[in-house]
């Protein structure tokens, strides 16, 4: 290999990056999109690189394969789409999901399938895959900037490979011996300090390069699922689909606390400490069961708002897609846990539905964002501003179709 990609003593996971993508410039190995900084890089040769994944018995008995959308990949999701494989690609920035399953045209030809595997391919040729569905990855291929013969890997830095995997463990659709694969050029194979590796960081199994397959036999644990605490606030919100698996998984016990809750929960005066309060209060239980909770549209009133009605700046939210099987009390517990407890609710379960109404529009739309991606009895929620008030305060409820 290059010498001059023998990493210093001292070398950072950035200075590693960075020598990596300046060789390949440097050396006229990159290929578009250009410039490779700040990519999981293209290069010459990463076709030839990805076709030799046939060669693997991993490859062959694998039936349901989930492969980074990066271009340098493009060659291995050819490869399953041809061999008839399920091909699973990651959602952009995983803002709408986790996966997206490409699903190409009946009687497809082999040019159609090659678009499939392209970028373009994935928007026009895939359908989401809802955070229930019974996903079951045989093998996963990720792109990476460098990677050791151990097996230990650097990505571009955002950490979303490494997100991926475990919340495919969370979610129960990889398994510990589940091989990893990365498609890289040889002079992307260096050396790597083990210091700079984090218990999240993701390893991997077999390194292909244009002229080697490469058996890691990597000893070093992957990620046994998320880990909260190492979890932003900022990252929940770019991620909704996290915010479903953390409700989860505090439902049966474990500590989600994330990075930065612990100095919210330290300043009881913070907007979040008071939040929590309001909230405790707006969803107290009752003291009675009226007739009117046991009706059809099940209406909650807001005991510290008594002029609710007849208010001109009440903006309410619809919720859809609710499963039958969800009870109100379900729905409730997931607003308090979501900081979106509304002043009122309206269930009309029957319908699959129920409206939020909230102080305002700014306080409604707070909400919107704060429940996206919620998936609560198997179903994925729809959650958008009621029809007659995406322009407007007041809404007519009952015009929700």
């Amino acid at each position: 290999f290059p010498p001059q990609l023998s990493p210093p003593s001292g070398a950072s996971k950035w200075d590693v990056r960075q020598r990596v993508w300046d060789e390949l410039e440097a050396s006229g190995l990159a290929e578009f999109p250009r410039p490779v900084h700040h990519r999981i890089p293209n290069f010459k040769g990463s076709h030839q690189a990805c076709c030799s994944i046939k060669e693997l018995d991993v490859f062959n008995r694998a039936r349901e394969i989930k492969v980074d959308p990066d271009k340098p990949l493009e060659g291995v999701r050819l490869a399953a789409l041809q061999a008839r494989k399920t091909l699973l690609v990651p959602t952009p920035r995983l803002r709408t999901g986790l996966f997206n399953k490409i699903v190409p045209p009946s009687a497809a030809t082999k040019e159609i399938l090659r678009i499939c595997a392209t970028s373009q391919g994935i928007k026009e040729y895939s359908v989401p895959v809802g955070l229930d569905a019974k996903a079951r990855v045989d093998l996963v291929v990720v792109g990476s900037v460098a990677v050791s013969e151990k097996g230990w890997r650097i990505g571009k830095g955002e950490g979303y490979a490494d997100m991926e995997y475990a919340m495919m463990v969370s979610m129960g659709v990889v398994q510990e011996d589940t091989p990893v694969i990365t498609i890289v050029h040889d002079c992307q194979v260096v050396d790597i300090a083990e210091e700079l590796l984090d218990d999240h960081d993701l390893t991997v199994d077999y390194i292909l390069t244009p002229t080697r397959i490469i058996k890691t036999n990597c000893r070093r644990p992957k990620p046994q699922g998320i880990i909260w605490h190492k979890v932003s606030y900022e990252m929940l919100e770019k991620i909704p689909i996290l915010k479903s698996l953390r409700y989860r998984e505090k439902q049966t016990g474990k500590d989600v606390t994330l990075r930065d809750e612990h100095s919210d929960l330290a300043d009881t005066n913070t907007p979040a400490a008071l939040n929590e309060k309001v909230m405790a209060e707006n969803t107290r239980p009752q003291t009675a069961t009226s007739s009117a909770q046991i009706r059809q549209h099940y209406v909650e009133n807001d005991s510290l708002n008594p002029r609710l009605e007849g208010s001109d700046v009440i903006t309410t939210v619809y919720v859809g897609n609710i499963p039958p099987s969800l009870r109100v009390s379900e729905l409730k517990c997931a607003l308090r846990e979501f900081h979106a407890t509304p002043l009122r609710l309206n269930w009309q379960g029957a319908q699959h539905r129920a409206f939020l109404d909230y102080k305002d529009k700014a306080t409604a739309e707070c909400a919107v964002s704060s429940l996206k991606g919620l998936s609560l009895g198997g179903n994925t929620l729809r959650v958008e501003l009621a029809k007659n008030q995406r322009n407007k305060g007041q809404v007519e409820i009952n015009s929700q179709k």
